[in-house]
């Protein structure tokens, strides 16, 4: 009897700490999750979260920028994220007088909100299933490139249908691997203000060491604003229009969490993987991590010695080396958690288990028999071209001045045209003037000098020379393979290594002045790598892509159809999603076990003074010897961030945390290091997201910014 209460203990266990994975779609809540939900803690209904009908959480929901999500916080339209998905905003609005990422900012009136041009926030309207419609034309024993074809077609004809005589936007995506589509219709804002940010010293507090660690101190938020025209539609930005009024926006709660309660995540997750194959989660381990790793820890090397030379050009480099750090050191856990959790074994025993399904049933194997003998194939054929891409992307393409002549590509191919189009070589030259300021302002070349002497050495020893250009193993023989001396020459004669140079020549450009583009030694270098990658290794890889969609979409068909009692979740691709779980500490490894919260106090714990990571203002200092903390204290201190098991991702960024009543409590921003692995297996025992606790983002605004007007606009309860 003990021991078969024991198995059940086991399967319920296992069972409901399952129950944390997956990225839901928030239309199919009531129909898959919502009593797992509520029995977990959740207090309100689906239609509350999604609905079509009526006002629910989903409009307060945004797109931010298209790589974060952002959550409607007042009802005029005041927007919150994380600190990292504005910072390129923060950075395009920083200069040595006014350096708001060293300093923080925080507009006084509506009137000192800083436009960001290019920057949009996107709502979902509706999410409809319109996988019948793709049924009826995309039949078995079609060619993928047909496939694909009819699908793009339709999906127009779908798409265009869909938004007659509206303002939205619509676009079909392919979910699981390519079995379902769905039509997700939404309304996009243009004109985007910033509002607030705190100093860097709050929002990225910690830096690259505690960045993906636990436990994490990091004040990582941001405030923007959605204007729009007088009638509250999109509107690009006109001074004469109004802050946003949102069909909904989030309640605040500042009770706190504790352990064991329900959570929510509500966003954006921009891409898991979790149903590959074995074969393709080996490349990632072995290859494609460890390669991407190697390339971006010598990148990493020469920003940080460039950042701490000058302000300046810690303010030029900033966005940058966020953006390479995330990766680096994501792949790095990644790598390590799937190890530590034997993903691979996993994998692999699956595949067993599906080998078995199909020797058991002969239908089955007619049908999907070869598609693992494929998917091994494909993997150990391409494995050196998908080694070269990795060191063609993250290293040829690394070096900024080689990469930016490539812009001038188009205008050499209109100007050497048998017929000029004069039309078309004015919208050339245009787009190159519009490219000067952007790349310029946060371009050094000293540092892209050691780029090019580090980065090219480095495509130059890891791809075999069959897989390179003829050009650049020319040049590497003119110069001995002497990096040195070969940028020296490129960086002294090219006319692309100085902004007035550029400016003043496509002033004067003519079609005859075509030439001097091609002759110029960084485009006559970047040019043949270019074209390399696209027409042998990037076509190789894309060819392989178009097999492995193939035998992906099989695979995926295959498991739902090998075990029809589980319930699947699409992968994540940047499409409205819901995550829930629940408030838990957990044990990374032996002998070590980490709370579920952090506070203040371990801020001053970790602080160095004149630290570049981990300084802390005096402001800040003081407030905290003064225990001036507001209403958002609990037991003498205040919370910074807490961990849950929420299955999230990269674009999760920003999301909006919320608790059993659909109240903020707290913003998603982080995973913890172990658990990043997540996008290709889930492990409930070390998986957790990191959540800044909504209590310190508004100690800050409120104590710290003393943006009063901002918590005034705020629904706040407890």
């Amino acid at each position: 009897m003990k021991k078969i209460l024991l198995a059940f203990t086991l399967l319920f266990c296992s069972f409901f700490s399952k129950a944390d994975e997956g990225m839901w779609f928030p239309q199919l809540l009531q129909q898959l999750n919502i009593a797992d939900m509520q029995m977990r803690g959740l207090k309100i209904s689906a239609e509350d979260i999604y609905s079509v009908n009526k006002s629910s959480l989903k409009d307060a929901i945004v797109l931010f920028g298209g790589g974060c999500t952002g959550e409607i916080i007042s009802k005029q339209g005041l927007l919150l994220t994380n600190h990292h998905c504005g910072f390129g905003e923060i950075q395009s609005h920083s200069t040595v007088e006014h350096n708001y990422l060293k300093d923080g900012f925080w507009a006084s009136t509506l009137k000192d909100e800083l436009p960001c041009p290019g920057l949009t926030a996107s709502f979902v309207i509706s999410i409809t299933d319109v996988t019948a419609q793709f049924n009826e034309v995309l039949k078995d024993g079609m060619s993928e490139q047909m496939r694909n074809e009819k699908i793009k077609e339709l999906a127009a004809q779908i798409e265009k249908k869909s938004i007659e005589g509206t303002h939205y936007e619509a676009k079909v995506r392919q979910f699981f691997s390519g079995n379902e589509f769905y039509l997700i219709t939404t309304e996009t804002f243009k004109d985007i203000r910033m509002v607030g940010a705190p100093p860097s010293s709050v929002g990225k507090f910690g830096g690259d060491t505690d960045n993906w660690m636990w436990p994490r101190h990091t004040g990582d938020f941001s405030l923007f604003r959605i204007y729009a025209n007088k009638e509250n539609k999109p509107s690009e930005y006109n001074e004469e229009n109004v802050p946003f009024v949102p069909r909904s926006s989030l309640s605040i709660n500042i009770s706190g969490v504790n352990e064991g309660d329900f959570t929510m995540v509500y966003g954006f997750p921009g891409r898991t993987q979790e149903y590959i194959s074995s074969y393709q989660e080996e490349m990632i381990l072995n290859t494609t991590n460890p390669e991407r790793i190697k390339v971006r820890t010598e990148k990493l090397r020469i920003m940080d010695d460039a950042m701490r030379s000058s302000e300046k050009l810690h303010i030029q480099y900033a966005a940058k080396q966020s953006s390479v750090s995330n990766g680096w050191k994501k792949w790095q856990g990644e790598s390590k958690g799937l190890t530590q959790s034997n993903g691979l074994e996993k994998k692999e025993a699956l595949e067993r288990d599906f080998n078995q399904w199909l020797t058991n049933n002969p239908a089955m194997q007619q049908k999907y028999g070869q598609v693992l003998p494929g998917l091994k194939m494909i993997y150990a054929k391409n494995r050196p071209y998908i080694s070269a891409n990795n060191f063609y992307s993250e290293a040829a393409y690394g070096v900024e001045l080689l990469a930016y002549s490539l812009n001038f590509q188009s205008l050499v191919e209109v100007s050497v045209a048998k017929q000029i189009d004069n039309n078309k070589l004015e919208t050339e030259k245009n787009k190159l003037f519009n490219t000067i300021a952007d790349f310029y302002r946060d371009y050094d070349m000293a540092t892209d000098k050691q780029f090019f002497q580090s980065l090219l050495l480095m495509f130059d020893k890891n791809v075999p020379d069959s897989l390179k250009p003829s050009y650049f193993i020319e040049q590497r023989k003119k110069y001995q393979g002497d990096f040195v001396k070969w940028s020296a020459d490129v960086y002294s004669k090219t006319i692309f290594s100085d902004s007035i140079a550029v400016e003043k020549f496509l002033t004067a450009y003519k079609p005859s002045m075509a030439k001097k583009i091609i002759n110029d030694p960084a485009y006559k270098l970047m040019e043949p790598i270019a074209n390399y990658y696209k027409t042998i290794i990037a076509a190789k890889v894309n060819g392989m892509s178009l097999e492995l969609g193939k035998l992906n979409r099989l695979y995926m068909a295959a498991q739902r159809e090998m075990n029809t009692s589980k319930k699947y979740y699409p992968d994540a691709n940047s499409t409205l999603r819901v995550a829930y779980g629940n408030v838990k500490s957990y044990f990374p490894r032996d002998g070590v076990k980490y709370n579920y919260y952090t506070t203040l106090d371990g801020i001053m714990e970790k602080y160095i003074k004149g630290h570049e990571e981990f300084d802390v203002s005096p402001k800040l200092l003081d407030l905290y010897n003064r225990k001036d903390f507001g209403p958002y204290a609990s037991n003498g201190t205040v919370p910074v961030a807490f961990i849950a098991t929420n299955h999230t991702t990269g674009g999760n960024s920003g999301s909006p945390v919320l608790n059993a009543y659909g109240h903020l409590i707290g913003t998603n921003f982080d995973r913890v290091w172990e658990g990043t692995m997540s996008d290709i297996l889930f492990n409930p025992e070390i998986c957790r997201n990191i959540t800044l606790d909504i209590r310190y983002t508004l100690f800050v605004i409120d104590k710290y910014g003393e943006a009063k007007r901002l918590i005034q606009e705020m629904d706040i309860v407890k």
